[in-house]
């Protein structure tokens, strides 16, 4: 599941560059937006299209206001509720949600059905581009055919499916055991496209339903993509060093970036969390990726910044120091 914002009455302004390497950076401008606290009309009329990982965008003369706001709202007691309910923390609650109200959202999302909004739409086309630059970061260092690849945390295979096509041989996985079969299904039909046997060089991807912390097994490379998010720091730092156990050459993780604007963005859309059960998000900042991949051997050799007007995500590629 990925980071996203509502807007209102956007004002535009650059962002960082989408792609880089380590020494040459190429820019490339791109776009979100920031509106006065003002302009953010009836967000409860909105909250059928967002969930705990969505954050209502404000600008930056209306901290006050914003705390003001929050001060009167206690989303950490829902969050409690919600784990009651479902009988355990928040592992439990992510599988509860995306086997239930969250995969059938997500799934709309991620594919190519018209029943979405435009907040999901432009959520659609973020989560391409991040897959679209990890599959260019992957690409850059020569051909797939037989490279061992663990996609951890693989939703409806919207990664997995375009590296079975370029011959990686994909073991894929993800907490969700409704994400796995639609992934699945997917992969199947997309990559026989009705024939009995697969192209010469091309495997079907082999999909389990486990979570990040079961996966075993060594890889050419581990991708963990838009998982971090249900992860605190400190759990996010054991999940890291276990990733890059599981890894021989490169892993490449996106998360939703912690800055000062984010994070209070995403606290007030936790304000707003829909009718939909919805999951707890966490923030991370670079710095703590860094440090936790810095304390078991190794480095981030590329960064990037996807964002577009309701999706943000920061993906880096990291090798053995």
């Amino acid at each position: 599941m990925s980071f996203s914002s509502v807007l209102f009455s956007p004002i535009h302004f650059p962002l960082p560059t989408i792609y880089s390497h380590s020494s040459r950076r190429r820019g490339i401008s791109v776009t979100a937006a920031i509106p006065p606290f003002s302009a953010v009309a009836d967000l409860s009329a909105a909250s059928d299209t967002i969930d705990g990982t969505t954050i209502a965008v404000i600008g930056g003369g209306s901290v006050a206001a914003l705390a003001a706001v929050l001060s009167l709202t206690d989303p950490e007691k829902r969050r409690q509720m919600q784990a009651e309910e479902v009988g355990g923390g928040d592992k439990e609650v992510v599988r509860e949600y995306f086997n239930n109200d969250g995969f059938q959202r997500w799934r709309r999302i991620y594919g190519d059905a018209d029943d979405v909004n435009r907040v999901q739409k432009d959520i659609r086309l973020g989560h391409s581009k991040t897959v679209e630059n990890v599959m260019k970061m992957l690409l850059d260092e020569g051909p797939l055919n037989g490279v061992l690849v663990c996609d951890a945390g693989c939703g409806t295979g919207s990664l997995s499916i375009p590296l079975a096509k370029e011959g990686a041989i994909v073991a894929a996985s993800d907490i969700s055991a409704a994400m796995v079969a639609e992934a699945e299904k997917q992969a199947s039909e997309e990559l026989l496209q009705g024939k009995d046997e697969l192209p010469t060089g091309l495997v079907l991807p082999k999909f389990e339903v486990k979570d990040l912390e079961s996966l075993d097994g060594k890889y050419d490379t581990v991708v963990c993509l838009d998982v971090l998010i249900h992860y605190p720091q400190h759990k996010a730092d054991g999940m890291i060093a276990h990733l890059t156990s599981l890894a021989k050459d490169r892993l490449i993780l996106s998360f939703a970036p912690k800055t000062f604007y984010y994070d209070l963005l995403k606290r007030v859309g936790e304000l707003f969390p829909g009718p939909s059960k919805a999951t707890r998000a966490y923030l991370h900042a670079e710095a703590d990726i860094e440090r936790a991949l810095k304390k078991v051997g190794w480095r981030i050799r590329k960064r990037g910044l996807i964002t577009t007007q309701f999706y943000f995500s920061r993906i880096v590629e990291a090798i053995p120091a």
